[in-house]
């Protein structure tokens, strides 16, 4: 995969070489001249370090942003992240947006915009890089004894169905072997059992029950609303 990174700091430096350890190429987007000739010289692998505003359309397109499979603001301003996931997501249409939310209260502005969010304190990094590398599935649990485990995915902004008006739970193809079997939707903290107006929209996230080998392919489907 080919992913852009805004931020250079902390987040963003361990996130890049993770990323290019997995033999992912990676641009980050560092407004600091000093980070970025640092971040220069400690990566190692298939990288590029751009020394400007994330925040730019400019800078996002001198990172090669229009190939980018995925987008990540890691800076620590909120503004900052949500404006350049707009930009990407907007203007050069990369398909999948995750963002670093430092202020939790913003979580469902970064929801309700269909970009994919991260809010912690602690080991902010490795949930980004989770999110990044496993299409924003999280492992809720595996069940016991069984190949069977239940997970979380963030529905993203969709391409291929109206953001506005959503799309049917039971219009989504998903693979043989998983379900979505419950929605909690973003703007409510309540999850609802799946019926048959039952809808999906940017920023709401889908619980899913699928067996081990048919997980890759369940997650495809929701890159691919």
């Amino acid at each position: 995969m080919y992913i852009v990174i805004a931020g250079g700091g902390k987040i963003g430096e361990y996130l890049a070489s993770v990323l290019l350890e997995s033999g992912n190429d990676v641009a980050v987007i560092e407004e600091s001249l000093e980070t970025a000739d640092r971040l220069s010289v400690v990566l190692q692998g298939r990288y590029l370090v751009i020394h400007g505003d994330g925040c730019d359309s400019k800078y996002q397109e001198d990172a090669g942003i229009r190939r980018a499979d995925v987008f990540v603001a890691t800076t620590g301003q909120d503004d900052d992240n949500l404006v350049s996931c707009e930009i990407a997501m907007r203007v050069f249409n990369v398909p999948r947006c995750i963002a670093r939310v430092n202020s939790p209260k913003n979580l469902r502005i970064f929801r309700e915009v269909g970009i994919e969010c991260v809010s912690s304190t602690t080991l902010i990094s490795n949930l980004i890089e989770e999110e990044t590398m496993m299409g924003s599935v999280s492992v809720a649990s595996s069940l016991t004894h069984s190949n069977v485990v239940l997970a979380e995915v963030t529905v993203g902004r969709m391409r291929h169905h109206s953001n506005d008006d959503g799309v049917r739970v039971w219009d989504v193809d998903m693979p043989e072997g998983s379900i979505i079997f419950a929605v909690s939707p973003s703007d409510d903290d309540n999850i609802e059992v799946v019926g048959s107006e039952t809808y999906l929209f940017p920023g709401d996230t889908a619980i899913i029950a699928a067996d081990a080998a048919s997980m890759d392919a369940a997650r495809s489907v929701f890159r691919g609303l």
